[in-house]
Formats: structure tokens, sequence, C-alpha cells
């Protein structure tokens, strides 16, 4: 009963895997097997605000935008410009990972160049995405503003609001937001951005809101607070009432608060960017590797199905249903986190599926060691999973380190003298490779076992549990 639960459970697991890897178009994916393509398209999985329809796939598979950015250093700039510069690819990778598109790739070129590779977007999208700088700004009217510091426009109408904390005069940006402002909708359904300051950004925020709210009525604006972003005016709402540490950010669409919510978490860009050379990446090019990849893994994947099947017979046979299995798990999960899949993270995950498969040849191997020394199937199959079960763990752990340290290479990290070193494809390669390792553990341990043991209690089937010819006489 045990086996049997646990059995129901694995096909129930692939069952839902393959549903969520069912594409939205399958005439994209299945243009050449027409049974396939015919039926009806995926919804992938939605539950609230969590959706994943479709795999992502990088800037090689599926075409993006190229980018080479120049910083524009001031003439009055007298800090170190490497850490600028590593300060603003930081805030770009931020950005971008924030949007979820983790294989976007961001390096240095030269003395003050930044190139930048996204796939999935289009030219205008990227350039809104990594082009702004996301400087805001809160300004008061100059007829209010204490002190006549940083004009907010050309017209001087606006100034920069300011306070003063810890006996000093600062004024109110962006800068002293927390990371966790967010989307919200009013009453009537619009779009806003909420935010909150930190406990100095609070307490100058008291400050500027209480003079509104002392002027209102006396003239037009006194009683407004205008927010700017990279001089440009997004909203200028009335102060009903003197606010500390909460506030929202009104006029955009969905998209546009969306997009403003990630500059804003990520932070302003310390230096400004102008772009020099923009390219539109052919998606054609892409699709053609996709068709190449999928024709080559599943050609790759028939070959070790052949051989686990002419070598073991009925147990390669299982093994090859519980790669099956493998592979919907693995895939689901890649479309779930999501994981960005470009030529390396195929590259990885074929090596995962290769290990996969050493996984079962070594517990067979092991089980047919215990039958070859007289053993009962029952006692075999036990004793080979347990035996198998070091090794296998020790080999995968070992992995997983590997993966592990590519990983922090590839996302980022700072060397001496070099400034920020990324290696995105290095980072695809090393996630699918470990993910698929830790789902391989799993497949070999659980799903193997379940299916062979399944089989193994059953008495019509236990003649063929033996390897054939391998174990011959032996029962």
């Amino acid at each position: 009963m045990r086996n049997l639960i646990a059995l129901s459970s694995i096909f129930l697991l692939a069952i839902v895997s393959i549903l969520i890897l069912w594409p939205s178009e399958p005439d994209k994916y299945f243009g050449d097997v027409p049974v396939l393509s015919s039926l009806p398209g995926g919804n992938g999985l939605q539950i609230g605000d969590f959706e994943r329809r479709d795999m992502r796939l990088g800037l090689d598979l599926q075409g993006g935008t190229r980018l080479l950015l120049q910083a524009e250093v001031p003439q009055n700039f007298d800090g170190d410009l490497t850490e600028a510069l590593d300060g603003t690819i930081s805030v770009l990778r931020k950005r971008v990972d924030a949007s979820g598109l983790s294989e976007s790739e961001i390096t240095r070129q030269g003395a003050s160049n930044i190139a930048v590779q996204m796939p999935g977007l289009s030219p205008e999208q990227a350039r809104s995405l990594v082009g702004r700088t996301a400087q805001l700004r809160f300004c008061e009217s100059a007829e209010i503003a204490p002190v006549k510091g940083i004009p907010c426009d050309s017209a001087g109408q606006w100034y920069e609001a300011t306070g003063i904390v810890d006996d000093e005069v600062k004024g109110l940006t962006g800068a002293y937001l927390l990371p966790n402002s967010y989307v919200a909708f009013n009453e009537i359904g619009e779009s806003q951005i909420a935010f909150e300051f930190n406990s100095d950004g609070a307490e100058l925020f008291e400050q500027i809101t209480s003079r509104a709210v002392a002027n209102r009525g006396k003239f037009v604006g006194s009683d407004q607070i205008a927010i700017f972003l990279d001089d440009e005016l997004l909203s200028a709402p009335r102060v009903q009432a003197v606010i500390r540490s909460n506030g929202v950010i009104t006029g955009q669409d969905l998209a546009e608060a969306r997009e403003l919510v990630i500059q804003l978490n990520a932070g302003a860009l310390p230096l400004s960017l102008t772009v020099l050379q923009e390219q539109s990446v052919d998606a054609t090019l892409g699709q053609d590797s996709v068709e190449k990849s999928l024709t080559a893994g599943f050609i790759g994947l028939v070959l070790v199905a052949v051989f686990m099947i002419l070598y073991y017979q009925f147990p390669g046979l299982i093994a090859v249903l519980a790669l099956t299995i493998y592979t919907l798990i693995t895939l689901a999960i890649f479309k779930l986190l999501p994981v960005t899949l470009t030529l390396a993270g195929i590259g990885g995950f074929i090596l995962s599926v290769g290990m996969a498969v050493d996984a079962n040849i070594l517990i067979f191997e092991r089980i047919k060691e215990e039958l070859r020394s007289g053993r009962s199937v029952d006692m075999s199959v036990n004793s080979g999973f347990a035996r198998a079960w070091s090794s296998i763990r020790d080999s995968n752990v070992t992995t997983l380190i590997t993966c592990f340290i590519l990983y922090l290479l590839g996302s980022g990290i700072q060397l001496p003298g070099v400034g920020a070193f990324s290696a995105p494809l290095v980072q695809g390669f090393s996630l699918t490779l470990g993910i698929g390792v830790i789902v391989s553990m799993f497949s070999s341990i659980v799903v193997s076992r379940t299916f062979i043991r399944v089989f193994a209690n059953l008495k019509s089937s236990r003649r063929w549990i033996d390897f054939g010819s391998i174990s011959r006489g032996v029962r």
C-alpha cells in the first residue's frame, strides 16, 4: 500500500508538471507534429499575482537588445570613477533582475562604457529600463521654500524641498526611500506607487508637509509637493495633513508604475548614462537555435534510453520512465522559478540528465552484485539502493558545491583591481546544472526505487526484475 501511494504521488507530480509546462502556443514548439500542435494552448500556472505562462528564453534563443552605454562623468567629479561605475552596474543589475531578466549580461567596456544585453526586450523597452537615472526629488513652491537651493524645473517654480536633520539642511530625494515600494490601486482602480521613507526621510517629509499645511490657501501651489523624476514632473498632489513616513505617486499607468517601482527599489544611478549604440538581435536566429538544441537533446535522450533498455532490459525501461519524470519535473521547476534558458543553460541541464543516468547505472550495478551473491530480489533491491546512495550523494554534493561557486562568480563579485566580474552564461549553466542534480537525486532514489519495488512485489513481474540473462537462475 505504501509503495502504491508513493507511485500515485509520483504520477500526479508528473501530470502537474506537464500541465505547467504545456506552452500557450503549441504550434510554435510542435509545428512539425500536427497531433501536438493542434492541441489547445496551456495557461501555465497562475495564483494571485504569481503567473508563469511560457518558458523564459535568453538573448541567444529568443532575441532581444544589446546596448552600449556611456557614463557621463561630471566636471566637478572628485570620487573614484571605478567605484562609481561598479555602483552603476550594481544598480542596473538590480533593475534587470527585479524585472525577471536574470540572464541579462552587464559588463564594463573601456574606461567609462557599459555593455548591456537583455533578452526579449525591444530597444525602446531596454532604454526605458536601464537608461533612466531614476533620481527622485520632492520639491515645493519657490514661495515657501526656506532655502532656494536646487531648482527642480527650468521655470524656477519648484525648488528641492529641504529640512533639517542632525543640524544639517538636507534635500528630500529618493535616496531616503526604503527599498519596499510597490504598485497599489486607489478606490477607483487607478494604479499608484506606494513608498516609505527611512527615519531621516520621514523626519524631512514631516517638516515639508507641515510647511505645506501651514501655507494652505495663501497662493497657488502653496500646499502642493511636486514629485520629479529625472527633471520630469510626475505629480504635484495637495497635502491634506501632516505626513511622516508614507506616501503615493500617481499619474502612471500600470506598466509605467511597475517599471518605476523597479527603478526606485534598485536606487538611482550614481552616474547618468547615454546610449552610444543599440542593436536588436533577430529572434529568427534564436528560434533556429531552439529547434537545433531540442533536436540534439531529443536524439541524445533516445540513444540513452535505447542503451538502458538493451543493457538492463526491464529495469532499464523503468529507469527511462524515471528519467522522463525527472525531465518533466526539472523543466517545470525551470518555468516556475523562472530560469532564463540559454544555450549554456541547456548544456547544464543535459549534463544533469547524464548524471541522473549515471546514478541509475550505479544503482543497477549494485543490485546486480547482490543478485550474483545469491540474495533474493527484494533483499538485492534494498541493499543495492542503500549501497549506491553514499556514492550518489557524494558525487552530487561535490557537483552542487562547484555549481554554487560558479553561480557566485557569474552573479558578479568584486575582484581587486578589476572591479565587478559578471558572467551570466556561467551563472545560467551552474543554475540549471544545480537544479538538475538536486532533482536527479530525488529521481534516482525515490522514483526509480518506487517503480522497482512496486514491480518486484508483483509475482507476475518478478522474473523481469532479475535483469534478464545477467542474473538468470537467481530467485
